[in-house]
């Protein structure tokens, strides 16, 4: 019985071991992608975009600051923190289209080039 019950303790361990921790980071760059998505999601009527993006809007501002705020990001040269900070009004997507004082849908897309001449004056063709 205490065999059993050792070896039912070691897997235990060894299962809690291997579970991942997403930082703040990370989170921030997985609630960024699901409004990136909400933002290209053709199958959503203008309201239920709205509506979705507004709730995602709060949560992304929410998780900004606490990535902002978390100090074990301090001193940390890893690519993925280097590349969070250097390019600011991407990845906090949120403050900065409320700095600049854009929809969040037009400072991304402003950020990569796109605006409203550059899309109407585009001709829809096949490659």
């Amino acid at each position: 019985m205490k065999t059993q019950i050792s070896a039912l303790g070691a897997a235990t361990l060894i299962a809690m071991s291997g579970i991942a921790q997403a930082g703040t980071l990370e989170n921030l760059e997985r609630e960024r992608a699901m409004t990136i998505k909400t933002f290209l999601d053709s199958s959503l009527t203008i309201d239920e975009r709205q509506a979705k993006l507004d709730s995602q809007r709060r949560r992304l501002v929410d998780l900004e600051r606490i990535v902002m705020r978390d100090k074990s990001l301090r001193g940390q040269n890893t690519k993925n923190v280097r590349i969070a900070f250097k390019n600011y009004d991407v990845t906090f997507l949120g403050h900065a289209s409320a700095e600049k004082g854009h929809t969040m849908v037009d400072h991304w897309l402003t950020q990569f080039g796109v605006n409203t001449d550059s899309v109407m004056s585009s001709r829809v063709g096949r490659r």
